[in-house]
C-alpha cells in the first residue's frame, strides 16, 4: 500500500480512483463495512481504491481538552487499513487552517485535483468541511458538480452502530471480548519489552513489561488471557505468536508504582528473553480485576488460577 502525504503528489498510477474518508481510530467493523464497499466499487470499475484520513485526530487539535484517546494510533491505524486491500492511503495533516476550508475547497482540492476520483465511499454520518458543514447531502451535490459518484453506507449489523466512543466505553470497562466483537479481532497494544522491577521471574512468572510509550488504547485494570506476537520475526518464525497472561495495573501488592503497567507472562515458559524486542499483545479476554493480596503466598495462588484460566480459556477458542 503507498502511504502520501500531500493531494498533489499522487502517484499517477492511483489517479483516477475510488476513495474513502474517515478517521478510522479501530478500523472496526463499521469501517471495514465502508472500506468493503469501496474496494466493491473499485473492483467493479476497475480501477484502485485509496483511504483518506487525517493526523493528528481532529478533535486532537480543534479541542484537545476532550480529544479521546485513541484505540489504533498511527502505525497500528496504518497497518490494519493496509491489511483490508487498499491500494493507497493519502494521510493529510490535520491543523486549524486545514479545518477552516469550505466543503467544496476540500472536496476539489483533495478528491478531485488530487485523487481524480471517480467515486467517493462513506458512511452516512460523515461530515466534513468547516465546522463539519459538510454532509453526505452536501458531498452529493458537489459529486453531481465534479464529476464523481457518491455511494453513502447505512449503519451495519442489524441496525447496530458500531463506533470508537462504543468500543472506547468496553475497554474502559474492561470488556475486551466486546471491543473484540466489534472490532472483528482482538484490541492490540504494540510497544518495546523493557526492563521492570523483574519481581515476576523472582516469582516463577517472568513478564514482558512494555514501555510507557507503547501504543494503543490500554484497558481497565485487571488480568486478562491474550497473545503476545514478537511482531520482528517471520511470520513462521517458531515462539512467534505465544498465549499469555497480560496484567494492567499498578501491582498494588507491592505498593512501589502509581503508573500503569502492561506486562505479560507468557504460558509456561521462563526461557525467553524479549528485552529490546517491539512486540503486540492481544486482549482476548478479562479473567479478573487487579486485587491487592495480603502475602506472597496469596498472590501466588492467585497467579497460579489465572494462568490455569488463560490456558483453558485460550485452547478452547483455538479449538472452537
Amino acid at each position: 500500500m503507498h502511504r502520501w502525504t500531500d493531494p498533489t503528489a499522487t502517484p499517477e498510477a492511483l489517479r483516477p480512483c475510488v476513495v474513502s474518508m474517515g478517521n478510522y481510530d479501530g478500523v472496526h467493523r463499521g469501517h471495514q463495512a465502508v472500506l468493503a464497499a469501496a474496494l466493491e466499487t473499485g473492483r467493479r470499475v476497475g480501477l484502485p481504491v485509496v483511504a483518506v484520513t487525517f493526523d493528528p485526530h481532529p478533535l486532537a487539535v480543534l479541542h484537545p481538552e476532550t480529544a479521546p484517546e485513541l484505540i489504533t494510533p498511527g502505525s497500528i491505524r496504518d497497518e490494519l487499513l493496509e491489511q483490508t486491500g487498499l491500494d493507497g492511503l493519502l494521510l493529510l495533516e490535520f491543523t486549524r487552517e486545514f479545518a477552516a476550508q469550505q466543503p467544496e475547497d476540500f472536496v476539489r482540492d483533495v478528491f478531485v485535483r488530487g485523487l481524480a476520483a471517480h467515486a467517493v465511499v462513506v458512511g452516512v454520518d460523515m461530515r466534513f468541511g468547516r465546522a463539519n458543514s459538510g454532509d453526505v447531502s452536501t458531498l452529493a451535490d458537489l459529486g453531481e458538480r465534479f464529476g464523481f459518484e457518491v455511494v453513502a453506507l447505512e449503519d451495519v449489523g442489524d441496525g447496530e452502530r458500531y463506533s470508537s466512543t462504543i468500543i472506547r466505553e468496553r475497554l474502559r470497562a474492561g470488556d475486551v471480548a466486546e471491543a473484540a466483537r466489534i472490532l472483528s479481532r482482538p484490541h492490540r497494544v504494540v510497544g518495546v519489552v523493557v526492563h521492570g522491577h523483574h519481581r515476576g521471574r523472582a516469582l516463577g512468572y517472568p513478564t514482558a513489561n512494555l514501555a510507557a510509550d507503547s501504543l494503543g488504547y490500554v484497558p481497565a485494570e485487571g488480568v486478562y488471557a491474550g497473545w503476545l506476537t514478537r511482531i520482528d520475526l517471520p511470520a513462521n518464525a517458531p515462539d512467534r505468536r505465544m498465549p499469555c497472561a497480560i496484567s494492567v495495573g499498578t501491582n498494588p501488592t507491592f505498593d512501589t508504582d502509581d503508573r500503569r503497567t502492561v506486562e505479560a507472562y507468557c504460558l509456561d515458559r521462563d526461557d525467553l528473553d524479549l528485552y529490546d524486542e517491539r512486540v503486540m499483545v492481544e486482549f482476548v479476554e478479562h479473567i479478573r480485576p487487579t486485587l491487592k493480596f495480603d502475602s506472597v503466598d496469596d498472590l501466588l495462588v492467585a497467579m497460579a488460577d489465572d494462568v490455569r484460566r488463560c490456558r483453558e480459556r485460550l485452547t478452547d477458542l483455538a479449538s472452537a
